[in-house]
């Protein structure tokens, strides 16, 4: 399997991107409806216009099995900037493979590069995700530090 920072502008990544966020939205956790036609068409193009926004793609051979999106904002209690996590999909499939502790370890990654204080979930269903996998090493919860993000569930830190 091969992970990469996705392009909006590259070959294979924007339909790889409405692929998986059709198949997010289509399921229950995701509203169970088609994202509107003018949204597909539209998000790369609105996407690659907002500055450290980050998505980031797992192939299996050609086929886009996963993908994680997060944007860089602000926090106000540290005045430092942070990685929200938007979006975490993983292709029924492919669940339980430790696909999205790669993804989320990946973004982790992302946001001590770029010098983030830390990760927070943009939705409940990520916040679960992100529970659900903080047994993993590089989610456990972290001290605050010019190395490493902290990992938030939503509190003031």
């Amino acid at each position: 399997m091969q992970l990469k920072l996705g392009g909006y502008k590259a070959d294979k990544d924007p339909a790889a991107i409405e692929m998986l966020m059709t198949h997010s939205s289509m399921d229950p956790m995701g509203g169970g409806e088609p994202l509107p036609n003018e949204v597909l068409s539209n998000l790369r193009n609105s996407l690659a216009t907002i500055p450290n926004g980050s998505i980031i793609l797992i192939y299996d051979e050609q086929s886009s099995v996963a993908l994680a999106t997060a944007l860089q904002g602000f926090s106000t209690f540290k005045c430092q900037l942070l990685l929200n996590i938007h979006d975490v999909i993983v292709l029924p499939e492919y669940r339980r493979c430790g696909l999205a502790k790669r993804l989320i370890a990946e973004l982790e990654s992302l946001a001590v590069h770029r010098g983030c204080c830390k990760l927070t979930p943009q939705y409940c269903r990520v916040i679960m995700l992100l529970r659900r996998c903080a047994s993993a090493a590089a989610l456990r919860p972290m001290n605050l530090t010019h190395s490493r993000a902290t990992l938030c569930f939503g509190k003031k830190t």
